[in-house]
């Protein structure tokens, strides 16, 4: 099908959407990407969703003008505050992070006492709490907002003894709510996970939208027919918005391989 090799999107309000990135790539390692994280204005969790949906109408517009045939919005803050809007404007098919993640979690769950964190936009746009209660009546959703993860993620503090006394601080009041799932809602708390795991107790099943969210795009292609041939060659091309330097480095922790070439582009402000 015309335009089957053309690369997918992605975009995030920072590095976190590279934990995206790369379940993309195990299941779908014929197919070219680009990826933009906005570094320069991050964090998207304590903006208005007005600046949150007028940032992603942005960074598509550059996605769509590299001949991207999907979109994804590997960004929590992003997808519960502008998806409906960016599939109003743009044609081409545009995947969120939150649906793939509730369904997951209602088909691990035991207790139907289910926990969310994000950003605080994500918890106040209530985008998680309501898509689960659609999918189901018969569970509790415990939420809370972490705002502090986005900073102590993209610094790079992954184990420090700060970010345990953070989640401490934030996860006390789910542990006392007793939940048996947990959903990350946010691109950037998977590099966390055995912080987050350590508060909780193992028993708690923590799930991220990562995988869910790249088998969605399997699906999809596959649906619509715009699956890359395998004789294609691939190519993965990255840019920020700010401190390209930065999310070279960053980048490794978070896509587990090299990332060679990043280039900055400067957006509307």
């Amino acid at each position: 099908m015309k335009g089957s090799n053309l690369p997918i999107g992605v975009f995030d309000s920072g590095i976190g959407g590279l934990t995206v990135v790369e379940e993309i790539i195990k299941v779908l390692p014929h197919e070219s990407l680009v990826y933009f994280g906005d570094t320069a204005r991050l964090p998207y969790g304590t903006k208005s969703k007005d600046v949150v949906t007028k940032y992603s109408i942005q960074i598509s517009n550059f996605l769509i003008k590299k001949r991207v045939k999907i979109i994804v919005v590997a960004c929590n803050t992003s997808s519960s505050n502008a998806l409906p809007e960016l599939r109003k404007r743009f044609n081409v098919p545009i995947i969120g992070v939150i649906e793939p993640a509730v369904k997951q979690a209602l088909k691990v769950t035991k207790s139907g006492r289910i926990g969310v964190i994000g950003t605080e936009a994500t918890i106040k746009s209530n985008a998680y709490q309501n898509l689960l209660r659609k999918y189901s009546s018969r569970i509790s959703v415990y939420s809370q907002a972490c705002p502090l993860f986005v900073s102590l993620v993209e610094e790079g503090w992954i184990n420090k003894p700060v970010t345990l006394t953070v989640a401490k601080e934030y996860l006390s009041g789910l542990k006392r709510d007793r939940i048996d799932t947990l959903i990350l809602g946010c691109t950037h708390y998977p590099l966390i996970k055995n912080v987050i795991s350590a508060v909780l107790g193992k028993n708690v099943v923590i799930l991220d939208s990562a995988k869910a969210t790249a088998n969605e795009v399997q699906s999809l292609l596959d649906k619509t027919k715009l699956n890359s041939l395998k004789c294609n060659k691939v190519k993965y091309e990255f840019y920020v918005s700010d401190a390209p330097e930065k999310f070279i480095k960053l980048g490794r922790k978070f896509l587990k391989k090299d990332i060679r070439h990043v280039k900055k582009i400067e957006l509307p402000f």
